[in-house]
């Protein structure tokens, strides 16, 4: 066993002494494979730093992006809003971000308007009336509250029963809402728009419309039904359209304003109104009476003010209440009749100068009789006969038309008939004498 062991050793030993030339090639092959790796090493770190230079590059390049004229950026940076005050939204303009997953660039339009249409207060349609309005539609007996949307208005009357009006209307509006987005940072906190479902190529106003047209919606109908409800359905059908509109889009606005949305209403418009289809025939017949109803009071009205300004003029309100009130014939009265005018002055102009006329012809008669006096004292027959003459001559001078019938001495106890026309051009003078007295 120990010489086994020796023979191994000795061979073992006899292979290490090889060559000096055997061991030359060896190292040399050695070194040459160590420098091929070292290169090849070498060569990798250099292309691998030229591939992360560019990478870095394209990087940071992504990272300049534009803000179109009509938008509003906002900069997430790991999904908080970065920036203090006005550098918080930037302004349209080429801008530079760090690269997502870092940082990401949140566009929102805010020159846009848009207008959203607005159908939730609409009776039931089915699809074929709505494309074609030709069509005859189905009217059910009843409306249906889960199908068919409405409104209530106030009642036409102010009756009021028990502490609450009563006859409370229905009717059925479509609106036109235009809107356009304020504040970009309250919008983009406050109001949920999906930004991570909006794709490569896509719209910003389409995603955001589509997001946000629910809660529009929603609002814009709790802003109509609390608004009609103030006002009468010829308020809403025929009187009052334009405050109305205004109504609600203001209460629309305060609505948005409460939730921060950052969304302004730029207005509203009512498309159509009409109402219930069940009572078509009844309501119109009402609509009929109420406005023959406002004829007759306009009419009665208008005849009432044209009489009392013929009568006498613009004060006629004031004096008929002077009337009323009992003080026509005392001193608070003097002031009134110098207001007087029309057909009221007239009255008393011609009384007045029938006044003064009797006034004047008594104090003529009067100092006639006085004059006449001693004659008649000393000759009355004689004065008698004289006065009988003249009134006789007065009373034939005065008269239109004169008939003298001479009895002769055979006509005792026969009677006379004569039927008498009056002359046509004689009648004609004295109605145009009566209406220029007038």
């Amino acid at each position: 066993m120990t010489e086994e062991k020796h023979n191994h050793s000795h061979n073992h030993t006899h292979g290490l002494n090889m060559p000096e030339n055997t061991q030359a090639q060896v190292v040399q092959q050695d070194d040459s494979g160590y420098k091929f790796l070292s290169d090849a090493l070498r060569a990798s770190f250099i292309l691998l730093k030229i591939i992360m230079v560019i990478l870095l590059a394209l990087f940071l390049i992504s990272g300049f992006q534009t803000i179109g004229p009509d938008e509003k950026g906002l900069v997430l940076t790991f999904g908080k809003i970065r920036g203090e005050g006005e550098r918080r939204v930037l302004n349209p303009g080429l801008t530079w971000i760090w690269p997502y997953p870092i940082e990401e660039l949140v566009k929102i339009p805010v020159a846009k308007k848009t207008n959203l249409a607005f159908d939730g207060l609409w009776y039931y349609q089915t699809p074929q009336e709505k494309l074609n309005p030709q069509v005859r539609p189905h009217i059910p007996d009843t409306l249906n509250p889960i199908r068919d949307g409405y409104s209530i208005t106030r009642s036409r009357t102010q009756d009021v029963v028990g502490g609450a009006e009563s006859d409370y209307n229905i009717v059925h509006s479509k609106w036109q809402i235009t809107y356009q987005i304020r504040d970009a940072e309250l919008f983009f906190t406050n109001t949920y728009v999906d930004f991570d479902d909006i794709q490569a190529g896509q719209n910003y106003s389409d995603v955001i419309a589509k997001n946000i047209t629910p809660m529009l919606r929603d609002l814009m109908a709790d802003a109509v039904i609390t608004t009609l409800v103030h006002y009468t359905i010829d308020d809403v059908l025929f009187e009052q359209i334009g405050t109305i509109t205004e109504h609600v889009r203001r209460l629309l606005q305060s609505k948005l304003d409460d939730i921060d949305s950052g969304i302004a209403v730029v207005s509203v418009q009512l498309d159509d109104k009409v109402w219930p289809r069940q009572v078509h025939d009844a309501f119109w017949a009402s609509i009929q009476a109420t406005n023959l109803k406002e004829k007759v009071v306009s009419d009665a009205r208008s005849y009432y003010d044209q009489t009392l300004n013929e009568v006498a003029g613009q004060n006629a309100e004031q004096l008929l209440d002077a009337i009323e009130k009992g003080v026509w014939d005392t001193d608070e009265a003097e002031p009134l009749w110098a207001l007087l005018a029309g057909k009221a002055q007239n009255v008393i102009a011609q009384a007045q100068t029938y006044r003064t006329t009797v006034v004047e012809q008594a104090r003529a008669s009067a100092e006639y009789f006085r004059n006449l006096l001693p004659e008649y004292r000393e000759r009355p027959e004689l004065v008698i006969q004289k006065i009988y003459l003249d009134t006789v001559q007065a009373v034939l001078e005065n008269a239109e038309e004169k008939i003298i019938v001479q009895t002769t001495e055979g006509a005792r106890g026969k009677e006379i008939r004569i039927q008498m026309n009056r002359d046509p051009l004689a009648v004609k003078e004295s109605e145009n004498k009566e209406q220029s007295d007038r």
